[in-house]
């Protein structure tokens, strides 16, 4: 972290509440970067991933300016409304600016005609945001994740030797987490119903040496099964009752998401969210054992997501009751949805825009007690909801 931070100390905090959690300071936004002439234009995602801290490579590149040869400084921008013309020579939209850094190609490589080309195209050396890569640092020791998605892990509280569902597991880190605080001893399954994302959870499983986790590519909503199964099926569909834990981190519009430079959804795609989520709630209950944890989580703000789905749940099965939560790190619930004050009070909505949050520079930081940066970790995150349910005996 020095050598990418030319030297500069940036504490590494370990959260008192979460003591496997290791955070690290952001610095930015950095006001005083002078912008250059030559320029060169990023799609919204990959300028969210520069935001986070990664370069610019290849393919994230939309545009140019004419001249651009290696070796060269750019200031790099990011075309949040998607108009910008692959190939262009300059640009005039609405453009955020990124940072700088040094152009590893000359425009003519970048947009050669003999087919698309991967690798490094933009090294920042000037980034608004002073984020740490963690490109091949320490793999099989450190996972990145926000913050709530660590905290939803710790409220499931999965226990050695258990039996875990990871409903909507994609692309690992809840699940690899799960099977960490397990100590690698029971059985998560974890399901995602797009095969690519089933394999990403499996190197992401070896890669940290985590052999309880077993992955399925199976639609959540379809996991029930009416039918015996054979005594040696492994996977899904699941007789009812087959797991002490599940974990329904759900589908959901993404409205929590942080940087997003462009969300693109329809009215109608937000709203198709909630009747999915019923689905595949309504299969986890019955899932469940008797005396079960279910966890049900979304990265979106929208109250038709989260404390309504919450009030549904409690209303159509009545085995169900809310739980308290531990860590509580996030604030309660939002009103509107007809669940009571105490009700509110045991669900945990993160929601960065309740708070008036400044920028870190690099003077504040190191003016900054641990104790004042560790606070400002626990507001500064993706939007997030969390409820815990109990399913009774009876």
């Amino acid at each position: 972290m020095k050598q990418q931070f030319k030297g500069l100390c940036v504490p590494v905090l370990e959260h008192p509440k979460l003591q496997d959690i290791l955070l690290i300071p952001v610095i930015g936004p950095r006001r005083d970067l002078k912008k250059h002439a030559s320029e060169v234009i990023v799609g919204a995602q990959c300028g969210y991933a520069v935001l986070r801290g990664a370069h610019v490579y290849v393919p994230g590149i939309v545009s140019t300016s004419r001249f651009v040869k290696a070796g060269d400084l750019v200031s790099v921008y990011s075309d949040i409304e998607g108009k910008c013309k692959r190939g262009a020579k300059e640009f005039d939209g609405v453009k955020v600016f990124l940072g700088n850094g040094i152009s590893e190609l000359s425009r003519s490589e970048i947009f050669s005609s003999s087919g698309q080309l991967k690798g490094l195209g933009i090294r920042m050396i000037e980034p608004v945001y002073l984020s740490p890569s963690f490109d091949n640092v320490l793999p099989s020791h450190l996972f990145l994740q926000n913050l709530p998605s660590v905290v939803v892990s710790h409220i499931l509280n999965p226990q050695p030797g258990e039996k875990i569902l990871d409903m909507c597991a994609a692309p690992g880190g809840k699940t690899t987490h799960l099977a960490a605080l397990m100590h690698d001893q029971g059985e998560v399954i974890a399901m995602d119903k797009i095969a690519n994302k089933i394999k990403k959870i499996k190197q992401n499983a070896e890669l940290l040496q985590l052999n309880c986790i077993k992955a399925f590519c199976y639609d959540g909503t379809k996991a029930l099964s009416v039918e015996k199964r054979e005594d040696k099926q492994e996977g899904p569909p699941f007789l009812p009752e087959s797991f002490d834990r599940i974990l329904l981190d759900a589908p959901c519009s993404g409205m929590g998401q942080r940087p997003n430079m462009v969300y693109s959804s329809t009215l109608k795609e937000v709203t198709s969210y909630q009747p999915l989520q019923r689905k595949l709630f309504t299969v986890a209950v019955e899932l469940l054992k008797p005396g079960g944890v279910l966890v049900y989580s979304t990265c979106t703000i929208t109250l038709s997501e989260n404390e309504e789905q919450v009030a549904w749940a409690l209303k159509t099965f009545p085995c169900l009751q809310l739980h308290p939560q531990e860590p509580h790190i996030g604030g309660e619930g939002m009103k509107g949805a007809g669940l009571s004050l105490d009700q509110l009070k045991l669900l945990q909505r993160f929601d960065p825009s309740a708070v008036t949050l400044r920028g870190m520079d690099i003077n504040s930081l190191q003016g900054s007690r641990e104790d004042d940066l560790i606070s400002l970790a626990n507001k500064d995150c993706i939007g997030f909801f969390i409820a815990k349910f109990i399913k009774s005996n009876s």
